[in-house]
Order: structure tokens, then sequence, then C-alpha cells
């Protein structure tokens, strides 16, 4: 086990810094200090390690790190966090096993394995019910077959898998409403939108979001993939997330560039946004006032912001390195966490952006490839 406190501040607005160890070059990070102290956790896929950032009023830094991984010459592939709704604990999918993978639970300030338990392959995406019973998990199976593949329901107390939902092809973006009822994950390969049951752990209703053909789905959709349609013709979603208020959910469109917002209750398309190239993770603000889309491109890596009233762009912000991947918002909607991954030995970042100013005020190195991103519940 490694824990480690990072002597690494980086820079917020109101002065300069010398160039050095953790400083991201660039334009130099603008607007005023945070008010309030948030934790953020985020993985480092390539390095097999998960790191704990605090950022204050003095700025932000690493300030706990361990690493996650049991095989001892192979990356294990942390790729997914989530906190608990107390913030006592951290869970990280590993996506990589002998096949299968597994969703770990650490103790959030002792950063002890409390519990580990197989799931499908490749694990991705993790998400917690807001009682904090169950987590939710996308069995990617990123490097298997072109096979239907499955949602895991763990529960949390006993670190036991309880269900096990076979889906589509490609499963991710797993995301629960705030009422702790629906469970929404896309399937990449299938053009598909997959409700399910949390108390159940059944699939309700599909919706095929194949371009300009969006429709719910037929029962033979599930599973299936399509080879006839043109590249053109794809959505390929890569994410899930429901609104603030779980009456609609949002989807990406990677390939279209654009991301479709679904009414649950209707169940169809109820509005578009048109993005900038390879829309990938989304977030809202709890006060239900913005849209982010993280664009995880090599040319123009960004963080796009949308005025969920007016259906707008709100603002752009460049990411500090290339790939940007997930999304993080503060209880207060006051901040953005932004994973990014970097390329081959670039170390990976964390961007913080005040959505107030539309401006990044911090950025943070990590280990290489930060994927997965999730902000502890409670405002310090």
């Amino acid at each position: 086990m490694k824990r480690a406190i990072v002597p690494t501040l980086l820079v917020l607005t109101g002065g300069c810094a010398a160039a050095g160890p953790g400083v991201v070059p660039g334009p130099e990070p603008s607007g005023a200090p945070a008010e309030g102290t948030y934790d953020v956790w985020v993985t480092s896929e390539s390095a097999d390690q998960v790191a704990r950032i605090r950022f204050g009023p003095d700025g932000a830094e690493v300030v706990q790190s361990r690493d996650v991984g049991s095989m001892p010459v192979e990356i294990d592939g942390p790729h997914g966090v989530a906190v608990s709704p107390d913030g006592r604990y951290v869970y990280v999918t590993i996506g990589h096993g002998q096949p299968f993978g597994s969703l770990w639970k650490i103790d959030a300030e002792t950063d002890e394995v409390l519990g580990r338990t197989l799931l499908g392959l490749f694990p991705a995406t993790v998400s917690v019910t807001p009682d904090g019973e169950y987590a939710f998990i996308s069995n990617f199976n990123l490097h298997g077959d072109p096979v239907p593949s499955s949602i895991s329901k763990v529960h949390l107390g006993t670190m036991a898998e309880v269900a096990r939902t076979e889906t589509c092809v490609m499963p991710h973006g797993s995301r629960i409403n705030p009422q702790g009822t629906r469970h929404y994950s896309v399937c990449m390969m299938d053009q598909l939108l997959v409700e399910i049951d949390v108390a159940t752990g059944e699939v309700l209703r599909g919706f095929s979001v194949e371009r300009r053909r969006e429709r719910p789905a037929m029962p033979g959709d599930l599973g299936t993939m399509r080879h006839d349609d043109a590249a053109a013709e794809l959505c390929n979603p890569t994410w899930a997330e429901p609104s603030a208020d779980g009456s609609s959910v949002f989807v990406t469109c990677n390939r279209a560039q654009e991301v479709l917002e679904v009414d649950v209750e209707e169940w169809q398309v109820v509005r578009r946004f048109a993005t900038g190239d390879a829309p990938y993770n989304l977030a809202t603000t709890p006060d239900g006032r913005y849209l982010l889309v993280s664009l995880r491109n090599g040319a123009d890596p960004a963080l796009e912001v949308y005025d969920l009233q007016t259906g707008e762009p709100a603002g752009r912000v460049p990411a500090s390195t290339t790939l940007v991947h997930g999304i993080a918002v503060s209880p207060d909607s006051r901040y953005a966490f932004v994973s990014v991954e970097g390329v081959g030995s670039e170390p990976g970042k964390v961007d913080i952006v005040d959505l107030s100013t539309m401006q990044r005020v911090a950025s943070v190195e990590v280990a290489q490839q930060a994927t997965g991103i999730a902000i502890a519940p409670t405002l310090q």
C-alpha cells in the first residue's frame, strides 16, 4: 500500500509562479480563490494509481495517493471511481484481470482496501445509489469480442455482486438518477440508451440513438450490432447523464458531434446540442443550470458548457493537455473538475474550472492517463 503527501501546490489567481514540477505550462489560470475546500478523487489508468486532490483558498494539490493493482508485471487499469454519499469510502473499478476485472472498496482516510469483488470484462464506469447501498458498474468489455456485455449491481455493505444484467455491446457511462430509482447506460456499438430498474436490476426499456432515426428500441435491438449503416449515420454513444431533476437523460453522440436530450416520460429526443469534436463524458450542475461536455480529442481538447435554460453555449475552456476524459461538479455547482489523460509518458492532469467565470483556475499533475473522477459529496 502506498500513501503519499505530495508537496505540489498549483497556482490560483492573483500571482505568478515560477516554472517548476507540477506547474502547468501555458496561460496563467485566473479567477477568484475558492472559498471552501473540495476533495476530488481521480484514477490514473496507465499507472495503477488513485489520487486525492484537495482544492481550497490556497490552491490545489495532491494530498493522498495509493497504488491499486494486484498483477506484478501487468497494468491493472483502474478506470472508474465513485465516492460514497458520506465520503467515507472510495470505489474503484479495475479494468484488467485474469480475465475479469473487479471493484475495490477503499477507506478514504486510511487507504485500507476493505473489500473486492470480481465483475465482468473490463468494468469501467461506476456510480453509487444516493443511499450508498449499491453500486452499478458497466462491464465495457473493451478488448473482447463484439458480443453483448452487462451491468453489474454490487451490494456495497458486503461487496457482493447481486445482479448482472445483460444489455448490449460495449456498455459505458453508468449513471443513476437523483431519485435513485433508474440506472442509465449506453452501448457504443449498438447505438442504444438503456434504462434499468435500480431495485430489481432488470432492463425496463431501451432507446435507439441511431442518427436521424432516434426512437424507442424494439426488444430485439438489445445486443444486436448494426453493420449496415454508414459511419456518418452513427451516433456512437459514450455517456448517459440524468438531469438534475431526473426528468431527462443526456446522451453523447461521439461520432455525430452532438448531445441528445431524451425526455424520460415521453421517451423521445426533445433537444440537441451541437458540440465540438469527439464529445465523450457529461455532467450536469446540481442546480440544473449547466450541461458540461468533455471533448476527448488531440487537436482541440476542451470543456464545453451549455446553458440548459436557453440551450445555448455558455462557455468553452481549453484543456491544459490532450484527451479530456471525465467531469465532476462541486456540490455547490461552482466548480468543474476535469480529468485530462495526456499521451504516452506525459502526466495526467486535473483541470479545475470556475463555472462563474468559465475560466481554468488551477491544474494539478497526477500519474499517467487520468480517467475516472469523482468529488466527495460534502463541501468542507
